[in-house]
C-alpha cells in the first residue's frame, strides 16, 4: 500500500517546534509508528521501540542513559511500555534541556490513562491523537477545513455520486491502514486477530480484567447501538456483570481507544457533565466485524444495522477530521426528555454550533430535520447569532437547502475536495 499522506502530520511539525516533548497516542495499527519514523526521519532524529524486548530492558534498566546523547527528535514507540521510569527520565532531560522538539513518544493507550505513569509531564508536552485513516486522507484530498460546517456546506451536488452499496463497502472496510489493503475475507481475521492482541496484551498489561470474555460482548453490544446513550443497567443485565464492571470496562476500552464518547450538550455545563455520552466504536469495519455484517447484507432494505453503522461511520469521518483540524471544536450530542434528539453538535470556543443529523436514506426529506429546526429555534431565541448552520446527511445524491440554515448533503461531501 502506499505511503498515504496523514493530515496530522502539520500539527506534529508545529508542535515539535513548540514543545519539549509531543505525544502522540491513538489506537494500535492506526500508523503511529510510520509516522513517527517519518516525522523523525525527515527532522534527522532517532526511532526506537519498546516493542523490542532489548530496547526495553535498556530503557528500563538506565532509562537516562537509554535517552539521552540521541539525536533529536527522539522517538520512543509505545512509551507505556517503559511506565513512569522512563517517562520521569524524560522529564528529567527536558528539565535539564528545555529546547523544543526533544522527544516525540507515541503510545497505544491514553497517555493521561495508564496507572504506571503519574508523571504527566504537564507543561511540557503537547498531546496529539491519531485516529484510523479518514476518507478524506484515502481520498488524497487536502487536510479537513472544518469551519465549512459553521457557514454551510459549500460543494455542490456530487459529480460522480456514490451508491447506497459503496457507503456499505467503505464502512465495512474501515480505515485502519494493514485492514484497508486486504480483501474482505483477510480482513476479517485481521480484525479477529487484532481484538485478541488489543484485548489479551494490552488490556490485560494495564488491568485487572477479571472476565475477559465480557469485553467482547460489551464490544459487540455497543457496536449495536450505533452511537446510543450507554445503558449501563440494561448492559449489565445483558452480559451478567455488575455496573461498576461495566463502568469500569468501558473506561478501558476508551484509554485503548476502542471507543470514542461523544458527550452531551447544553448551555448549562452542570447539565452538560450530568447526562450520559454517546458511545461510537472507532472504526465502522471493527464495528460491523464484530456483529457480523457485510455490505452484502447490509444491502438488505430493513436490515437493522444498516442505520447505525452508516452514523458510526460518518461521525467517525468528522471526529477524525476534527482531530486533524487546527481549528478548536468540541463534539457533543443533544437529547432532551421531551424527545428532540440531534446526533452531533459541532462547537466552536466562542459558543457558536452546526448541528448535524446522520440519515441512512436515499430519499432524505426536510422533516427529518425536524429536531434540527427545533434546536435552531430555540438557540435563536435565547443566544441569536450562535447557531449557524444544520446539516443533513444522507446516502443519497441531494445536495439542497431546505430553508433558513438548514441543508441537506451526501454523506461523501464529507471528503470530496469541493465539499
Amino acid at each position: 500500500m502506499e505511503l498515504i499522506d496523514r493530515h496530522l502530520r502539520p500539527r506534529i511539525d508545529e508542535a515539535l517546534d513548540a514543545f519539549r516533548v509531543v505525544v502522540l497516542h491513538g489506537a494500535r495499527q492506526c500508523g503511529k509508528t510510520t509516522l513517527a519514523r517519518l516525522v523523525t526521519e525527515q527532522r534527522g532524529g532517532t526511532y526506537v521501540s519498546l516493542d523490542d524486548d532489548a530496547a526495553r530492558e535498556a530503557a528500563l534498566a538506565d532509562p537516562i542513559t537509554f535517552l539521552a546523547d540521541r539525536r533529536r527528535p527522539l522517538a520512543v514507540d509505545e512509551i507505556q511500555l517503559g511506565g513512569d521510569r522512563v517517562v520521569r527520565a524524560v522529564k528529567q532531560l527536558v528539565d535539564a534541556d528545555p529546547a523544543p522538539g526533544r522527544f516525540l513518544l507515541t503510545g497505544s493507550t491514553n497517555f493521561l490513562t495508564v496507572p504506571a505513569i503519574s508523571e504527566s509531564l504537564a507543561g511540557r508536552v503537547r498531546i496529539l491523537r491519531l485516529c484510523p485513516l479518514s476518507e478524506r486522507e484515502l481520498s488524497g484530498g487536502p487536510p479537513p477545513d472544518i469551519g465549512r460546517w459553521f457557514e454551510g456546506p459549500a460543494g455542490p451536488a456530487p459529480l460522480e455520486p456514490l451508491g447506497r452499496d459503496e457507503y456499505l463497502r467503505r464502512l465495512c472496510r474501515g480505515g485502519y491502514p494493514e485492514a484497508v489493503r486486504l480483501d474482505p475475507a483477510m480482513r476479517r481475521d485481521w480484525f479477529e486477530s487484532y481484538m485478541e492482541t488489543v484485548i489479551q496484551r494490552d488490556l490485560a498489561a494495564l488491568a485487572d480484567i477479571r472476565k475477559v470474555a465480557a469485553l467482547p460482548r460489551l464490544l459487540r453490544w455497543t457496536a449495536t447501538l450505533g452511537g446510543g446513550e450507554i445503558n449501563v443497567s440494561a448492559a449489565s443485565r445483558r452480559l451478567g456483570i455488575d455496573r461498576a464492571t461495566v463502568l469500569s470496562y468501558l473506561e478501558w476500552l476508551h484509554a485503548v481507544f476502542l471507543i470514542i464518547r461523544v458527550p452531551a450538550w447544553s448551555r448549562n455545563l452542570t447539565a452538560r457533565a450530568a447526562r450520559w455520552p454517546k458511545i461510537y466504536l472507532t472504526d465502522s469495519g471493527l464495528a460491523a466485524d464484530l456483529i457480523g455484517a457485510d455490505p452484502d447484507g447490509l444491502a438488505a432494505p430493513v436490515h437493522p444495522a444498516a442505520g447505525p453503522l452508516i452514523e458510526t461511520f460518518s461521525i467517525n469521518e468528522i471526529a477524525r477530521q476534527v482531530t486533524a483540524s487546527p481549528d478548536r471544536i468540541d463534539l457533543y450530542h443533544y437529547r432532551d426528555h421531551r424527545g428532540h434528539e440531534v446526533d452531533l453538535i459541532l462547537e466552536r470556543p466562542d459558543g457558536t454550533i452546526a448541528a448535524v443529523e446522520v440519515k441512512a436514506t436515499r430519499s432524505p426529506t426536510s422533516a427529518q430535520l425536524g429536531h434540527v429546526r427545533w434546536l435552531r429555534d430555540r438557540i435563536d431565541r435565547a443566544a441569536p447569532g450562535l447557531f449557524k448552520a444544520g446539516i443533513l446527511l444522507h446516502t443519497g445524491n441531494q445536495a439542497v437547502t431546505v430553508g433558513d440554515r438548514l441543508h441537506m448533503r451526501p454523506i461523501q461531501t464529507l471528503w470530496q475536495p469541493d465539499g
